[in-house]
């Protein structure tokens, strides 16, 4: 698909959705909440989040993780390329170490080494891989941190739901979303340059798990790399 026209039928799902995005992607639940909070403990400490960083946040969405990210006192950039959720995330967030701006993740308007770590949750498998990641290793500093969870296509159900044209529209994915192997991710990283990677399923949790099952489940994909 045309890069153009792949963004602008992004950006035109994201305003469909808008209003029921958090429930949309499963953070309101119970379970979304517990998933959410662990998620962000994840990305704090693997991407040695704290005061005196500097954090690129790559798809903020509505803002949850943005907000939870902030709380750490770090220095919060964080952006996303619709419109219509960032109005959600700047309505949302209101912390004077945080700027919420509209940008591309495969041509990000900042300097080389600007950042001490870039985080995201469920944003590669959405874009260009290559150009995103080529991006992401060039506004790092030497040393820094890259930590996203992704949808793992080795856990059936999103092998089932990706696999069938029609479960992907029923559950709303876009035309080019594309969960990731690990080898292949593993690859991809390291031809970029990232020296060191590490990909591993982590603490699974689906946000329709009933409230009195939650601390029985347990099995999730989370990569984190530098």
């Amino acid at each position: 698909m045309d890069e153009k026209l792949r963004k602008s039928k992004e950006i035109e799902h994201w305003a469909r959705f808008k209003d029921s995005a958090e429930s949309f992607w499963g953070w309101t639940s119970d379970a979304g909440t517990r998933r959410a909070a662990r998620r962000a403990r994840f990305l704090i400490s693997h991407g040695e989040i704290k005061p005196g960083k500097k954090i690129l946040e790559v798809g903020c969405g509505t803002g949850i993780f943005t907000e939870k990210l902030a709380q750490t006192g770090a220095e919060v950039l964080a952006i996303d390329l619709s419109p219509d959720l960032l109005m959600k995330a700047r309505n949302r967030v209101l912390k004077n170490n945080v700027n919420l701006i509209e940008a591309d993740l495969e041509k990000l308007p900042f300097d080389k080494n600007s950042f001490d770590s870039v985080v995201g949750v469920s944003i590669l498998h959405h874009v260009d891989l290559g150009k995103a990641l080529r991006e992401i290793y060039r506004v790092l500093k030497v040393g820094g941190k890259i930590v996203f969870s992704e949808p793992n296509m080795l856990n059936p159900q999103i092998m089932i739901m990706f696999s069938h044209p029609r479960l992907r529209k029923l559950i709303g994915a876009t035309e080019t979303e594309t969960p990731f192997f690990r080898w292949s991710l593993n690859r991809s990283l390291k031809e970029v340059g990232f020296s060191y990677v590490n990909i591993k399923p982590f603490d699974f949790l689906h946000p329709k798990i009933p409230k009195n099952l939650i601390n029985f489940v347990s099995f999730t994909n989370f990569s984190s790399v530098s």
